[in-house]
């Protein structure tokens, strides 16, 4: 049996996504145009990206650059925007140019220099939107700064010159199955961007990317401007 959605349950769940992330503003006191919402394409097919995107939903999130590449080359006629989320190798970061406008998992001055040097190298006079990954759970399955490194690793990068890399937040993944944790965890993070963000003079650095299907209406709560939506919107990965 197919996993594969039809047309009309993408767009009953897409619509009850939108609705959900409506109500968790009104419940934190904020305004639903505050949150982001990425869906999460991986290993979807170009024609599930398609029907969302036709939808007018227009940023996804991919985790791999082999599957994102049967994807985004494709998808030319609509404004999708690309956000990669997954942990990349400084080897592969000459894929990302002209491809990808965001980045939610640099964890490294090695990445952000690779990073840089394949913007400059492809993709003059653009930039790519940065947001550093924190593990703020400190699993150790989980790739990311630990919280305490995050200052110090902002004040390298902003030291270099990365002309191309916009520093604009932090990524976390929450606590699967711990809601308590999970909270914490969305807290943590919100209080450490704006610590960075008074600490440094970043006005633009106010994107907190936080919270996936099974918690994103937690992440709202906590403050989170961008979700990580996939299996909601397309139901269980095959």
């Amino acid at each position: 049996m197919s996993n594969t959605a039809t047309d009309n349950q993408l767009a009953n769940n897409l619509a009850a996504v939108l609705r959900q992330i409506k109500v968790c503003a009104q419940k934190a006191g904020r305004e639903k145009e505050e949150i982001r919402l990425i869906v999460v394409s991986k290993t979807r097919t170009l024609d599930e990206v398609k029907s969302v995107a036709a939808l007018g939903q227009s940023s996804f999130g991919e985790n791999t650059i082999q599957d994102a590449m049967t994807k985004i080359p494709y998808l030319t006629s609509c404004t999708a925007e690309w956000h990669f989320i997954g942990h990349l190798q400084s080897k592969k970061a000459g894929k990302l140019p002209g491809y990808f406008q965001w980045i939610h998992s640099v964890d490294s001055l090695k990445l952000a220099r690779k990073l840089s040097g394949a913007m400059i190298n492809k993709a003059k006079n653009s930039q790519l939107n940065c947001l550093i990954q924190v593990n703020v759970s400190g699993e150790q399955s989980k790739s990311g700064l630990m919280p305490a490194d995050v200052e110090t690793f902002l004040r390298e990068v902003l030291e270099q010159p990365l002309p191309c890399l916009r520093w604009r937040g932090l990524m976390t993944i929450g606590v699967q199955g711990d809601e308590q944790q999970t909270r914490n965890a969305f807290k943590q993070l919100r209080e450490l961007q704006e610590s960075c963000k008074q600490a440094f003079g970043l006005d633009d650095f106010d994107q907190l990317s936080m919270g996936m299907s099974g918690d994103y209406c937690l992440a709202i709560e906590e403050g989170a401007t961008m979700v990580r939506v996939g299996t909601s919107i397309f139901g269980p990965r095959q």
